[in-house]
This record gives C-alpha cells, sequence and structure tokens, in this order.
C-alpha cells in the first residue's frame, strides 16, 4: 500500500503547490508588469496557481487547467463552483493530449504557469510509469552518453521544451517551479538554437519552506516576443528581491556562471591535442568487481574470500578517496578484466585461471548489468579502460565534490591507481610531469576559466566536457612554462617509440 501511494504521488507530482506560494508567485509576474489575456496550467493539481492567478490578474479572458488526477480536479472543481471562478479543467494526460486544439482556445499573450513534476524519466522508468513521453534521444546525446545515461533528463525538462514550441511564434510567458539545474538546461537551449527570449529570471525558493524538502529549485520566467533578444538571466536570492545576484551568460556556444572571468580568460579555451582528460573504469557490478584485500585472498561484496590472479586486482580510488585527499592508501582494489575496450576475455582461462573462474562463479551477475554498452561485447567487459589506465603517475580530480582541487596520483603497493567513473584524470609518466601539470591546473587563471563554466548546485558540477575546455599550451603559455611543457611532451613521445618499437620487435621474435 505505501509503495502504491508512493508511486502515485511521483507520477502526479503530487507534491501541490501551497496557496501563499502560488499568490507570491502570481504578484511577482505582475510586478514585472506581465499582463496576460489567458492562463494556462498543464499540470494543474489542484489549481493553485489558477486560483491564485484569478485573484490576481484583472483582464484575463480565459483560464484553462489541465491534470490527469481526477481526484484533484474534483477538489479543484468544488473551489470554482464555490466562487463561480472562469476556470475551465480538462482530465488528461500531458503526453497524449492534442494540446494545439486547448491552445487555440487561448488569447494572447499567453502565461503558462505550473509546477510540473520534479522527477527523471528513469525515476519513472522504475515506477514503470506510463505517465512518460514517447522514447526519443530529444537531447541529441552521442551514442555512448545515451547508452551511459547521459541521455536521462527530468519530465519537467521535457515539458518546458513543449511550452517553449507552444509559444515559437506566440507572444507569452512562461513562469515555472523547477530544479534550478532544469532552468539552466532550458537556458542553453533557448540561446543555442535562438528562441524568441526577450527576458529571462531566475528567483531562488525556499524549498523546506514550502515543500519540506532540500532541492535547489526557482522560479524559472523566460519572457517571449518581438524585440531585442535577451542572452543573459538574471538571478535573485528570492521571490521578493529585487536586485540581481550576478548574472548567467551565454558565449561560445556554453553557459557560463561568471560572464566577467569567462571573458578574461577565454583566450585559454581550446582542444589541447597533447594531453586528453580519460574518466576512470565503468564496470556496473561492484559487489563482484570491487574487492578489499584479507592477507593474500580478496572478498567481494557479498563477502565471500577468493584467491585472485594480483596482477589483474588494482588499487581503487573513488571520488570520495580524491575529494578527501586519501591517495597514498586504498580501501578498495578492482578487478580490471581487460586493457583496452573490447579486447577479448577468455585468454584469462588461460593467463589468469582464479579470475576466471571467479567470473564464472558471478557470471549471472554480470550479465544483469542493465547498461546497453555491454551489449554485443566480449564477456565481462568493462569501460574507460586504455594504456592511460596503467600510467605509473595521474593527475585526478573527483566529478562529484563542490571544490575545484587537482591532486597527483602515484602508485599503490608498486602498482598503478585505477579510478571509479566520477573521477577524471591525465595520465603521466613520471612524477615531476604530474608536479607540473597540477601546478598549471590549480593556478589563478585556470582556475577562474573553469570556475567561470561551473555550476556547484549540480550533482556532479564537474565533468569531463568542463575540463577539455581549457588549453594546458595555452595556459601553460600564459605562465611563462611553455618550455616545460614541450619537455614532457618530447619525452613522453620518446618513450611512445620506444615502446611502439619494442612491440614490434616482440611479435617478430613470437
Amino acid at each position: 500500500m505505501v509503495q502504491h501511494k508512493a508511486k502515485n504521488i511521483w507520477e502526479s507530482g503530487d507534491f501541490q503547490t501551497p496557496q501563499d506560494l502560488a499568490l507570491e508567485v502570481t504578484q511577482l509576474v505582475q510586478r514585472l508588469g506581465i499582463a496576460p489575456q489567458s492562463v494556462l496550467e498543464p499540470t494543474c493539481g489542484r489549481g493553485a496557481f489558477l486560483l491564485a492567478a484569478c485573484k490576481g490578474f484583472l483582464n484575463l479572458t480565459k483560464l484553462v487547467g489541465v491534470d490527469m488526477s481526477q481526484e484533484h480536479l474534483n477538489y479543484l472543481m468544488t473551489k470554482i463552483e464555490e466562487k463561480s471562478l472562469p476556470i475551465d479543467i480538462i482530465h488528461g494526460n500531458f503526453f497524449s493530449l492534442n494540446w494545439s486544439e486547448i491552445l487555440k482556445t487561448l488569447p494572447d499573450p499567453l502565461l503558462i504557469l505550473g509546477n510540473p513534476p520534479w522527477v527523471t524519466n528513469s525515476d519513472l522508468g522504475v515506477l514503470e510509469s506510463s505517465n512518460l513521453p514517447k522514447k526519443s534521444n530529444f537531447q541529441e546525446k552521442s551514442g555512448y552518453d545515451a547508452l551511459t545515461g547521459k541521455s536521462n533528463f527530468d519530465i519537467s525538462e521535457w515539458m518546458l521544451l513543449q511550452h517553449l514550441e507552444w509559444l515559437r511564434a506566440r507572444t507569452g510567458t512562461i513562469a515555472i517551479l523547477c530544479k534550478t539545474s532544469v532552468a539552466r538546461k532550458i537556458l542553453n537551449y533557448v540561446w543555442q538554437y535562438k528562441h524568441r527570449i526577450i527576458r529571462a529570471q531566475i528567483y531562488k525558493i525556499d524549498t523546506l519552506k514550502y515543500f519540506n524538502a532540500s532541492v535547489d529549485a526557482c522560479l524559472f520566467i523566460l519572457q517571449i516576443g518581438d524585440g531585442e533578444l535577451s542572452s543573459t538571466c538574471e538571478i535573485f536570492e528570492d521571490l521578493s528581491e529585487q536586485k540581481p545576484l550576478p548574472v548567467i551568460g551565454y558565449h561560445d556556444n556554453t553557459l557560463v556562471s561568471n560572464v566577467i572571468n569567462y571573458k578574461r580568460w577565454s583566450h585559454l579555451r581550446g582542444k589541447d591535442l597533447d594531453y586528453i582528460w580519460r574518466s576512470g573504469l565503468k564496470h556496473d557490478c561492484s559487489n563482484v568487481m570491487e574487492l578489499e584485500r584479507e592477507v593474500d585472498k580478496y572478498r567481494n561484496g557479498y563477502s565471500a574470500i577468493f584467491y585472485l590472479d594480483k596482477e589483474w586486482v588494482y588499487p581503487l580510488l573513488k571520488s570520495s578517496d580524491i575529494g578527501n585527499g586519501r591517495l597514498s592508501n586504498c580501501r578498495k582494489y578492482v578487478l580490471v578484466t581487460q586493457r583496452s575496450i573490447g579486447e577479448d576475455t577468455t585468454h584469462l582461462k588461460f593467463d589468469a585461471p582464479h579470475i576466471w573462474n571467479y567470473l564464472q562463479n558471478y557470471k549471472q551477475d554480470l550479465s544483469k548489468r542493465r547498461s546497453s554498452i555491454y551489449r554485443n561485447r566480449p564477456e565481462f567487459s568493462v569501460f574507460g579502460i586504455g594504456e592511460y589506465t596503467f600510467a605509473p603517475w595521474k593527475v585526478a580530480i573527483s566529478g562529484f565534490y563542490k571544490t575545484l582541487n587537482f591532486v597527483q596520483v602515484g602508485l599503490i603497493d608498486n602498482q598503478p591507481v585505477v579510478f571509479d567513473d566520477t573521477v577524471y584524470f591525465l595520465p603521466c609518466q613520471s612524477q615531476s610531469e604530474a608536479d607540473f601539470l597540477v601546478s598549471l591546473l590549480n593556478s589563478k587563471p585556470a582556475r577562474e576559466f573553469l570556475e567561470s563554466m561551473i555550476f556547484w548546485s549540480d550533482k556532479r558540477p564537474i565533468t569531463i566536457e568542463l575540463l577539455k575546455r581549457l588549453n594546458l599550451r595555452l595556459l601553460a603559455r600564459v605562465l611563462n612554462r611553455e618550455e616545460e611543457y614541450d619537455s614532457y611532451i618530447a619525452k613522453n613521445s620518446s618513450q611512445q617509440l620506444s615502446n611502439s618499437i619494442q612491440l614490434s620487435l616482440n611479435l617478430v621474435t613470437n
């Protein structure tokens, strides 16, 4: 019963907007000089915004509320009848309604108000919900990104994109409560595709006060029409604040959190051809692949103890280790089944028989890994693996921690350290090279440039895409250290050539 109720709450967005918050929102919209002819609340629930709009806007000719919960609409109908309010209600699912017919009845300027569900498509997929849009990679993520979950999106994000489409050739305003991260994604979208946004604003809201939930959320307002397009978004500390914080901007096809610092250091932007950021190992089966050492054996997540071939088991550092500076010792080890992506694993039967037998014991666990990236791959495959994984030194940073701090990591137990897939790193061939790169990356120019594109409230504020925007050669040049940069590149090239020659000789000999 509890599970059924929880499912209904998530699906219907049953975190209803308090009436006092709805009134604050409509009063704010009025203060901005917005005077709609019609109001639409596409996921109205009990109709808090519609009821507030009736009190606040004097020139309304039509109000429409839509919801999939008949229970909520019955409540709203009682309020409408009590006060003889001019609100039309429609029972229907957002994702299957004929919105064009509804929108035809609503004159401009149109105000779209609401508080759509704050859940992701993955959340609803787990619930086996029918309240989902048709499957499509609408964010146009590349194959690997889509397969590994970067195409996961908030339902409110999809709804907001629909609202924008409705107003593509019309005049109106969108005023929606949503996660701040969703608002930023929408800003990136509207600026990238040059939608007719003439003003954009984000007002932070106290979700603990209004919803008893700790979420970084806001009132997101987009004014749409003809006129000079806006390329900035004002940020306000709360709904009553009239003086904005530093604005969000859009430069070089990138959402920028600090416009001044971005412009100051934008000449550092570019693809570095010599140093390529990598992410750590992805295996999606921690109970089997992550181990704790027990003298000369290993204990897995099921508390089972095995003797394993040590040359295939490596020290593991996770985001929490990197973020907290635990770099010289490891709590866990990880089983690495391949040396490169797609490498055949059947040789382990002969080269590492204990590993092979262990994997056979947990074959079912590994075959159940849900991610599509493991389909049509060799048995027991991993990702985020390559020559770079086994570099003796690395410069690393956690993607999750709310600080921009690069650290150097050397060997543990005379073995290269492997990271989990929430850590990003540069492989290095020596401690001096790692020292050099750490000093570059922790410099003021690097910090200000990277932080100008970081939004610290994001779940994973530091991404590999962000790190790849910084050209280390250009940074070394600014810091008068380009000669050092060149010396390490020359050493690495010489080492790679030597390794290639040795590999060729080995092949000929064998």
